[in-house]
């Protein structure tokens, strides 16, 4: 495995950006609209600083930066390896990447399914949802990797 430091951390940024960037939208419509309701009949699944009036996502955003900046770096390091195995330009390798990984996490949602009884409607709403995230944020990284390093 090859490990290029400097497309790993540019390439991992342009994943994370785009796919912090697209949460601004995805957020409200799903997590604060659609899924309100199944979100509070399940209070107990949630951390704290979630269920408190008004919810204290400030107290979770270095949590959640630092999970996705990890995740992005990771992806970046992964696709960076298997990106001459893709075909079409930068972004649609990125897209094509982003497939693959939007596969492999509805692939590990589904089976979480199996073990945490939440509600279908809300496992069916984050696969959705997810579609959104890796396709447009595998084809920055794609893109981005593919300016900085072609093939």
């Amino acid at each position: 495995m090859k490990i290029n430091p400097k497309l790993i951390i540019v390439g991992g940024l342009a994943y994370y950006v785009t796919q912090w960037i697209i949460s601004f939208v995805t957020g409200p419509l799903i997590h604060e609209g659609v899924l309100t309701e199944a979100y509070q009949a399940n209070a107990s699944f949630w951390r704290p600083e979630l269920v408190q009036y008004p919810p204290d996502m400030a107290a979770l955003l270095p949590r959640w930066i630092t999970t996705g900046l990890i995740s992005a770096l990771l992806a970046a390091a992964i696709y960076d390896n298997i990106r001459s195995g893709l075909d079409g330009s930068g972004a649609v390798k990125g897209m094509k990447f982003g497939f693959i990984a939007f596969i492999f996490y509805a692939s590990f949602a589904a089976g979480w399914s199996g073990v945490f009884n939440l509600p279908d409607s809300i496992w069916a709403w984050w696969i959705f949802e997810a579609i959104f995230y890796y396709l447009p944020g595998g084809a920055a990284l794609g893109w981005t990797i593919s300016k900085l390093a072609p093939e």
